[in-house]
């Protein structure tokens, strides 16, 4: 090993920008935790700085849940647009449109590329009834900035989807309160 002189300065290190590689996140499986494992990833975003934007598909226009009072305190956008959960819908057409006017404002948040990460939550339901054609979610998801991360939540992730996801996690239901002993959702844990 040589020593260096000491009257030569050390070499300088210098570190180029890091370079990211956008990632497509599917949090699917019947088991809780999957908005919430999304919306953990948002915080830690934004604590990096990262242009966050949700998109939610089952929550109506106006909600107000323990999410979007949060995020409105942290700036960042949460857009819901749906009318309740899918399966006690008492007007499908119109539940399946709203689903497709989301998708549409989802598909050009994607190929804007103003973001960092995009969160599609509850999406998954919208390509399980057949309302967005997967092949044109992956189509899009193949088109995106390549430094955007989105990510998508709900059960039924289908096939096409979990071959184009670089992260997929199944939540497995083992134990729930509603189910086991009736007890009702809870203010902070499911809304």
């Amino acid at each position: 090993m040589s020593e260096r002189d000491p009257a030569t300065p050390p070499a300088k290190v210098v570190k180029g920008p890091r370079v990211r590689h956008g990632l497509v996140i599917v949090n699917t499986g019947e088991g809780k935790g999957k908005t919430t494992a999304a919306l953990g990833v948002i915080f830690r975003a934004w604590g990096r700085d990262f242009k966050i934007r949700m998109f939610q598909f089952i929550k109506h226009t106006g909600a107000r849940f323990g999410e979007h009072r949060a995020a409105k305190k942290l700036d960042i956008p949460i857009e819901p647009l749906g009318d309740g959960f899918t399966w006690l819908s008492k007007d499908m057409d119109r539940t399946a449109a709203l689903a497709v006017e989301q998708w549409d404002h989802c598909k050009e948040a994607i190929l804007n590329g103003d973001e960092d990460i995009i969160v599609l939550d509850e999406f998954t339901y919208a390509m399980h009834y057949g309302w967005v054609p997967v092949s044109e979610v992956v189509e899009t998801l193949q088109s995106r900035r390549d430094t955007m991360h989105v990510i998508i939540t709900g059960r039924y992730a289908p096939q096409e989807l979990i071959d184009c996801a670089d992260l997929v996690t199944e939540m497995k239901l083992i134990k729930h309160p509603y189910q086991d002993k009736g007890i009702k959702a809870q203010r902070g844990i499911e809304f």
